[in-house]
């Protein structure tokens, strides 16, 4: 019999020290994103981290520094998933309006997820998490955009003005979505419009 199977140890062996690193870093985040979304930024405190992490304060400290640390990790984190949501998404051969159409319904999947809510109240309440943070959420941006908008039609200005108006419109509708739990059928109004406003400014003129 495989040693292995005989004791129940992984068949796959030891995990690596990345992955033990990789795996406790994961833990501690979504346990920040898990607090805040059920009890909010406040009541999301060191004990009521480690206790849904399942681990120590020194091992969160040795990992991240701290609870700074720790709320700027994830909001890279959430950057992160929204880029990776729109990175598999085939586009060869597609015109601006499907083009258009798959960008907003994948950045509300993002933006209408209960992770993204808890990175916005980071966003709000957390100074470190400020201009940093907005100038990599840009960079984030900047990439998803010009993979799904290559056209330069618009000037530099005109782009970051787009893709803030874009932010803030997806960011505003997760506040209202979280204030009163509309229903999808109450979003399709603004998403509707969202749609129309991008094929009009990128339209080839």
């Amino acid at each position: 019999m495989n040693p292995a199977a005989r004791w129940g140890a992984p068949s796959g062996g030891r995990r690596s020290h990345a992955e033990r690193t990789a795996q406790t870093r994961a833990r501690v985040m979504e346990a920040v994103v898990a607090s805040i979304a059920e009890v909010g930024f406040q009541r999301t405190t060191a004990a009521e981290i480690t206790r849904r992490a399942g681990v120590s304060w020194g091992a969160v400290q040795h990992h991240f520094g701290g609870k700074d640390g720790i709320l700027e990790a994830v909001v890279t984190d959430s950057f992160g998933r929204f880029a990776a949501r729109l990175a598999d998404t085939e586009l060869q051969g597609e015109g601006l309006h499907a083009r258009v159409a798959v960008f907003v319904e994948r950045a509300w999947e993002h933006f209408g997820s209960p992770h993204y809510r808890s990175t916005l109240e980071i966003l709000m309440n957390h100074a470190g998490a400020g201009s940093d943070a907005w100038r990599e959420m840009l960079k984030t941006w900047n990439g998803v955009w010009a993979r799904f908008f290559p056209a330069r039609q618009l000037s530099r200005r005109e782009t970051v003005a787009l893709q803030l108006y874009t932010i803030s419109l997806l960011s505003g509708l997760a506040t209202v979505r979280a204030l009163g739990d509309p229903t999808q059928r109450w979003l399709e109004g603004p998403l509707r419009l969202l749609r129309e406003t991008l094929i009009e400014r990128l339209e080839p003129r």
